[in-house]
This record gives C-alpha cells, sequence and structure tokens, in this order.
C-alpha cells in the first residue's frame, strides 16, 4: 500500500513527481468531485495542470455525474486515483452514493497509487467528522454517517497556518488534537502512508 496525502496538490510537485515516477503509468483517473459546491476551485485547475505538466494523462470524472456501473469500471482499471479537494463531507456523500468506498479501499490495499488532496487526504481516516470547522457539513444534506475510509490510522489536517483556512485549522488542531492523533501539514507538506506507517515529506523547491 502506498498513499499520498497533501494539503494542496500544486504545491508538492516535486513530491508528486517522485512517487508517480515509481510507478509504471502514464494515465490517472482525477477526481474533481468535492470542488463542487465550492465558490473557488482555482486549485483544481492548478492540480490538474501541474499533473500534465509532468506527463501524464488525465481523465477527469465528476463521481456525481455517471453511474455507478461506469465508475466502478473505471476505479478497476486505473492504476493511479487522484482525488482534489473542495467540501470533505459533499465528497464522502458522493462516493457512498455511487457505492464506490469498498471497491477503493480495495484498490489501495492491492496497490493502487491513490493521492488524495485536502478533502481527498481527509476522508481516508476512520472518521471525517472533525472536519466539520473547516467545511459545512450541512452542505450534504444525503450523509447521515461520516465514517471514512479507514485506510489511515492517523487524521490528516491540512493547510496549517494557510490562506483562507489560519483560523478554522488552527482551530480544528486546539480542539481535537487530545481526542485523535491529528498529523498537520502546510500547502508544501504531504503524507505518504505505506505499510510501515507514515512519513512527512517536505516540497524541495527546484
Amino acid at each position: 500500500m502506498e498513499i499520498l496525502l497533501m494539503s494542496y496538490l500544486a504545491g508538492t510537485k516535486n513530491i508528486t513527481k517522485k512517487y508517480l515516477s515509481k510507478m509504471d503509468l502514464n494515465k490517472i483517473l482525477f477526481i474533481p468531485t468535492a470542488g463542487n459546491v465550492e465558490p473557488y476551485t482555482g486549485y483544481i485547475d492548478e492540480g490538474i495542470e501541474m499533473l500534465r505538466s509532468l506527463g501524464y494523462e488525465l481523465e477527469i470524472i465528476d463521481i456525481s455525474k455517471f453511474d455507478e456501473d461506469y465508475l466502478k469500471d473505471q476505479f478497476s482499471k486505473t492504476k493511479c486515483i487522484c482525488i482534489s479537494g473542495g467540501n470533505t463531507f459533499y465528497l464522502l456523500q458522493e462516493l457512498k452514493k455511487k457505492n464506490l468506498v469498498d471497491l477503493l479501499i480495495k484498490r489501495i490495499k492491492e496497490g493502487l497509487l491513490y493521492i488524495g488532496e485536502s478533502a481527498g487526504a481527509i476522508i481516508m481516516s476512520k472518521s471525517i467528522e472533525y472536519n466539520q470547522i473547516m467545511d459545512d457539513k450541512n452542505i450534504a444534506i444525503e450523509l447521515d454517517d461520516y465514517t471514512g475510509l479507514n485506510v489511515f490510522d492517523h487524521y490528516v489536517l491540512p493547510h496549517l497556518g494557510e490562506y483562507p483556512f489560519e483560523e478554522t485549522a488552527q482551530k480544528t488542531l486546539d480542539t481535537y488534537q487530545d481526542k485523535i492523533p491529528l498529523v498537520p501539514i502546510n500547502n508544501n507538506q504531504a503524507i505518504l502512508v505505506d505499510n510501515n506507517g507514515y512519513t512527512v515529506l517536505n516540497e524541495c523547491k527546484k
């Protein structure tokens, strides 16, 4: 198992390049769905541009717009899935509506390279409820269960000290740091999770 979790995909280009280059792939399944309910989605465009600049072909699929069978086929075939940021609760709602959670867990355990940005990183935890300070959970009106994928036994706290999340990220840290094992990261860090645990990586500017 190898998953790469970050706050800001475009801010971790060299880290991402390193781990993608270890895989035998030229195509990435890119899921921008979490941004559907966000007023600003420039970070998604930046992430797409960054991956394309590294030479990868992207299959961009909004899971809210396709049927379950098609999505399961795409998830089953790909060697790499990248889920970008946005509203964590809405993202989990859409994954659960299309019954993709168990398949994604299975694929990750089989060796699929998973890249998760912000919301895409948070859903790897046992529960996403801790993120209600940063994200509006009421947007996901059909989500009544905050259980995440539970692939990572810690809880990613993205955007620490980063605009416009300075206050909400810090409040999340203050509220939950004694209750759950948080791993706070800024926009130029990523968490590499494998079978031996996890490592926080820092982007090296080249």
